[in-house]
């Protein structure tokens, strides 16, 4: 009972918590810690089985499925994107963001693991991740990169990084050496493989640091912890450097309690005293865990020492709560690590707006708290902020929030331009959003910002993309009333097609003349041939002659192939006659008009109304030498077609 009451002393010791957690009482033990303090001592199975458990993530098989498909997904994205030589920063940025792919430091290891074989690519890849964001840049990614050019013979490159990594403070792992120490025999570089022994050195002992960490660590693991664990590590007369130390814990990082209890054990016992990097160690193993009360206290201990979160800690323990969806120690770790030297980017502000917007629930405090940690950092929100969070509400059917965000964004100083404002009002009439929609438009005229015509226009054409007729001529009434009608030739397009695409050719027509007349529209002249053709497909023969004299009226030429290849199919003498007078331009209209509907009704097999047709015609027509012509050259075609059957 003693040495259990001194486990649980060396689990639950830490400083005052600043974070606002009730601190448990020492009576009271987190279920994850019921095989140590069981009153009767585990078997070795179960005791392995309970840490086993606290590495399993509380996450359905669907969502499982879900994330491992993403990876595959952004793994194929960047192996096609990197596998292309010559392609700028922009280009490769473009293709990341279309595919939704966010580089992450476990994204960056599995991304070079598919690039074993294929040096070149991850030469590309490993440059443009420290070009672009450096950070995800760690000493497990750095060997990972060196293992790529040793095992592939690209001896000169590979020296070159192993200076850069020693100016970094980044030693080679053993899997490295291995693995570049066979290609380097096997190609009969004696020189560079002498270099690179020497440069391991003293690690090909027995008494390696990685020989030393793993009996350490076996110790650890296969014990329960007590004083015999404790008599057995001083046993082992050991120098524990913060090196030994780091690696230890890292490698104990699936048994969190265990390594817990090592770090506190090994200061307490006067062997080795904490500094900045065993700290971070210790808190990147317990950023692992699905609770995060013990990473914080630890943090909150790692600061009152006066010792900064390095990047990488910061990196790997966000990706880790984001993965386990504790979206608010996130928030809290992003706070944390902004009033630090080692400040997180920009990217990852909007990767946590991004993050939370598409969380079950929207956490508008959050996302505030973000938005104000980033802007009291001296940092500015942009439109790509704001792009990247609506397209993430896009993705989870979540459009209509849009407003909620737009508020929180301008109490930070943030306002949308026109161009995002336009379509944020197309998304929410498209998605019949008609509440939020309201709100949006409302509060965009009480902040100043009136809604200009391009907004109107996207509106319209939301609700036309949605076949919403009412709301898309209501929205249209009101732009024409706020804004004129001089910007409005598109819009009314919109509505034109849209009452078309219903059938409703007719109640277009009277649309745009009340538009012409009332109002002076100008309507546009695709605009007039869409009516045009709708009409006279939806028998609107008389309104589409009216809409000959709108065009007219405006300075459009006429539009006559529709016309004609109507009437040569259905219309009457009559009709034809109607149409050339409709085309007239000044007292006669043109010949050729004439012609190319005689030609029409000959093509049509429709001779006898081009017989009635030229009976109403002009004398001057009746009489023209072409006219004259196409007639007999249609008579004698009909001639020489019934000589054979009289023979």
């Amino acid at each position: 009972m003693r040495n259990q009451q001194r486990w649980l002393r060396l689990l639950l010791r830490h400083h005052s918590y600043s974070r606002k957690l009730i601190t448990p009482s020492p009576f009271q033990v987190n279920h994850s810690l019921r095989s140590i303090t069981s009153p009767t001592i585990p078997s070795r199975a179960s005791h392995m089985l309970s840490y086993q458990r606290l590495t399993i993530r509380n996450l359905s098989t669907s969502e499982l499925a879900v994330e491992h498909k993403d990876s595959d997904h952004q793994i194929a994205v960047l192996t096609d994107i990197f596998s292309k030589p010559n392609r700028n920063s922009d280009e490769i940025k473009l293709d990341l963001d279309s595919n939704n792919v966010i580089m992450t430091h476990d994204l960056v290891v599995k991304a070079l693991r598919s690039f074993n074989t294929a040096p070149d690519s991850a030469r590309r890849f490993f440059n443009w991740v420290l070009e672009s964001d450096s950070e995800r840049l760690s000493s497990k990614v750095y060997n990972y990169m060196l293992g790529i050019l040793g095992s592939n013979g690209f001896a000169k490159e590979f020296w070159d990084m192993v200076e850069i990594m020693k100016s970094k403070g980044y030693g080679v792992s053993r899997g490295t050496f291995n693995r570049t120490i066979e290609r380097f025999e096997k190609d009969k570089l004696s020189g560079d493989v002498k270099k690179l022994k020497e440069l391991y050195g003293p690690e090909l002992a027995d008494n390696s640091s990685e020989e030393v960490c793993s009996r350490v660590c076996k110790l650890i693991r296969g014990n329960v912890w007590g004083d015999d664990v404790e008599k057995q590590l001083r046993g082992l007369n050991l120098e524990f450097s913060s090196e030994l130390i780091t690696v230890v814990l890292e490698k104990l990082e699936c048994e969190s309690n265990k390594a817990l209890i090592f770090f506190r054990w090994i200061e307490e016992s006067g062997l080795f005293k904490h500094n900045e990097r065993t700290f971070n160690a210790m808190a990147r193993v317990l950023g692992r865990e699905e609770s995060g009360e013990k990473f914080w206290r630890l943090v909150d201990e790692m600061k009152t020492a006066g010792f900064e979160m390095e990047r990488e800690t910061y990196n790997k323990v966000l990706e880790n709560f984001v993965k386990r969806k504790m979206i608010k120690d996130a928030v809290d770790l992003y706070e944390f690590a902004m009033v630090g030297i080692n400040k997180p980017s920009s990217q990852d502000c909007t990767f946590l707006l991004k993050k939370i917007v598409v969380s079950k629930e929207l956490d508008l405090d959050l996302f505030s708290k973000v938005l104000r940690v980033f802007t009291e950092s001296g940092n500015s929100l942009t439109g790509a902020n704001l792009d990247a969070i609506l397209k993430s509400l896009t993705s989870v059917d979540r459009f209509g929030e849009c407003d909620k965000i737009l508020k929180a964004m301008k109490d930070v100083g943030f306002t949308p331009s026109l161009n995002q404002q336009s379509k944020i009002a197309f998304h929410l009439g498209s998605g019949g959003k008609d509440k939020d929609l309201n709100e949006f438009m409302n509060n965009i005229e009480s902040s100043g910002n009136i809604p200009n015509s391009k907004t109107w226009t996207s509106l319209i054409g939301g609700y036309c993309e949605a076949g919403d007729l009412v709301k898309a001529s209501d929205a249209f009434e009101m732009m024409v009333e706020k804004e004129g009608s001089s910007h409005a030739g598109y819009a009314l397009e919109l509505l034109v097609s849209l009452h078309c695409r219903k059938r409703r050719a007719i109640h277009a027509f009277k649309l745009v003349k009340k538009m012409v007349e009332e109002k002076e529209l100008c309507v546009w002249h695709t605009t007039y041939k869409l009516l045009v053709g709708k009409l006279l497909a939806q028998r609107g023969f008389e309104e589409a002659l009216d809409v000959l004299h709108l065009m007219k009226s405006q300075g459009y030429p006429p539009f006559l192939d529709p016309f004609i290849k109507y009437l040569s199919k259905t219309g009457t003498a009559d009709d034809a006659l109607a149409f050339t007078e409709a085309v007239t331009v000044k007292k006669f209209p043109s010949t050729s008009v004439f012609l190319n509907l005689f030609e029409a009704y000959f093509k049509t097999g429709r001779r006898s109304e081009a017989q009635d047709f030229l009976a109403k015609c002009p004398r001057y027509i009746r009489n023209h030498a072409d006219v004259l012509n196409l007639f007999c050259s249609m008579k004698n075609q009909k001639a020489t077609a019934t000589i054979p059957a009289a023979a």
